[in-house]
């Protein structure tokens, strides 16, 4: 994987987790589909609709994927017994070697921070995990803002927590919401691409 470092220096970096730090998003997609599953939907949940959905705070993908395959789970329900699902394989995750690596680089000189569209204990316990807890003293969650990616809320939050202004920052990504919030929050960024 090569990253495309836009030119010029940066005052801080914000990494998006699932997709950009740890390759997560499979093991996302296997607890939604199991959970849609145990909850009785007859078919394959939308492999390529979920992929879409990147960056998208849990319960409103539960609510797309009703509305896709026109069931009525309660998505509250969803979320939690997907969440209970993942965390039953997260430690099998692995690291993104290129972005965690120019991420411990850069935090030698400069703030960095995780900006997530996950809920707050799954985030943490995720870079726990991962061993990646120490390397990130600003965490931003879905828990933390209104208004999830694609608004620009989760990366604003993160530069004000760093003490950085936004156009100072530089945001690393694998989903088109995220990419889209950090163009809203007028920052340069980084697309992580892990998938083929």
């Amino acid at each position: 994987m090569h990253l495309k470092i836009p030119p010029g220096n940066f005052d801080g970096y914000i990494f998006d987790l699932d997709g950009t730090l740890v390759d997560t998003m499979p093991l996302h997609y296997i607890a939604w589909r199991d959970t849609f599953q145990e909850f009785g939907l007859n078919g394959v949940l939308d492999e390529r609709l979920f992929y879409s959905l990147g960056g998208v705070p849990a319960t409103q993908v539960a609510a797309i994927f009703n509305d896709h395959h026109e069931t009525d789970y309660d998505p509250a329900a969803l979320r939690d017994t997907k969440e209970l699902k993942f965390a039953l394989h997260l430690a099998s995750a692995s690291l993104i070697g290129p972005v965690v690596d120019f991420a411990r680089q850069v935090a030698k000189t400069r703030p960095v921070s995780v900006a997530s569209g996950g809920p707050r204990d799954l985030v943490l316990q995720t870079l726990e995990v991962k061993g990646l807890a120490s390397l990130f003293p600003v965490v931003v969650t879905a828990n933390d803002v209104v208004h999830g990616k694609p608004a620009p809320d989760t990366f604003l939050l993160a530069a004000k927590r760093m003490g950085v202004s936004p156009a100072g920052c530089l945001v690393f990504e694998d989903a088109e919401f995220g990419i889209q919030a950090a163009e809203a929050a007028s920052m340069q960024w980084v697309r992580v691409v892990t998938q083929v």
